[in-house]
């Protein structure tokens, strides 16, 4: 039994030095309009992520994982009850990193830092 237990614990070592961890994106959405706006979503292959209101100057960090492909969207309605829309980029499943969607009075800014 002592060499069952020894075997799984080294089992275990070896499959956390390995670093198998899961890719994820990092999402940060920042509210540069000037002013609060509010029903802030992202939507993304299979999901989607979202916020009620986000105050002028504020950031919102989501972390998520790609399942499928497809394009991404965010949404939001400004200070003036005008809603937007903005297009961003296709995403793959497995690609990982970091993506910024900068909310601004022109519209959307995607700056994406994605690896396959």
């Amino acid at each position: 039994m002592g060499r069952r237990i020894s075997a799984l614990a080294g089992l275990v070592a070896v499959l956390s030095l390995s670093g198998c961890k899961s890719p994820y994106v990092s999402a940060t959405v920042r509210n540069d309009t000037g002013a609060a706006v509010t029903l802030v979503e992202v939507d993304y292959p299979s999901a989607s992520f979202g916020r009620e209101s986000l105050i002028a100057g504020a950031s919102y960090p989501y972390r998520f994982k790609i399942l499928g492909s497809g394009a991404t969207k965010v949404s939001w309605t400004d200070a003036q009850h005008k809603q937007h829309t903005g297009a961003g980029p296709d995403l793959h499943e497995g690609q990982q990193g970091s993506l910024t969607i900068t909310l601004t009075p022109a519209g959307a800014q995607w700056s994406p830092q994605l690896t396959p």
